[in-house]
């Protein structure tokens, strides 16, 4: 697996804008189903996978209510109910320059034996340096595979 180094045409999903879009974006949203139906948003940080149509996420351990990954919200939605969308945006004062990308996907939990998980951390470590202190290389990651996106204004680039 390689990341950010070459184009990939991410098996049809994604455009050559919308992947660049999404592998330079800083920030997301990740939205799960919760129980009773209704959305569950959450910021989160991400990388896009350079080879295939998926991003991963990490379970960081910045302070939560509870230490163990499986406790927490969005973790509890995505095993019972894997659908997710991810929303990346650029806003501006400058309306011209407004644009969004959403991308839905499924979403699955990736274990730190598994033979990805490394090379995602380092990634990780590489767009974020706050994570070089976390523990990521001992907690399960979320990896949304993307079926479908939806994007306004990723051709309008500046």
């Amino acid at each position: 697996m390689r990341w950010f180094g070459r184009s990939a045409h991410h098996g049809g999903v994604l455009t050559e804008p919308e992947r660049t879009f999404l592998a330079s974006a800083r920030r997301a949203i990740l939205a799960t189903i919760s129980p009773d139906g209704r959305p569950r948003l959450v910021p989160i940080c991400f990388v896009l996978d350079d080879a295939l149509p998926a991003v991963y996420t990490p379970i960081d351990d910045k302070p939560k209510r509870d230490d163990d990954p499986f406790a927490l919200a969005r973790v509890r939605d995505i095993l019972a109910d894997p659908r997710v969308t991810v929303l990346v945006d650029r806003w501006d004062e400058d309306w011209s320059r407004l644009a969004w990308l959403r991308c839905h996907g499924r979403a699955t939990l990736l274990d730190p034996g598994a033979p990805e998980h490394t090379v995602v951390v380092s990634a990780l470590r590489a767009k974020y340096p706050q994570y070089a202190t976390h523990r990521l290389d001992r907690r399960p990651l979320i990896r949304v595979e993307i079926e479908r996106v939806a994007s306004w204004r990723l051709r309008d680039e500046p």
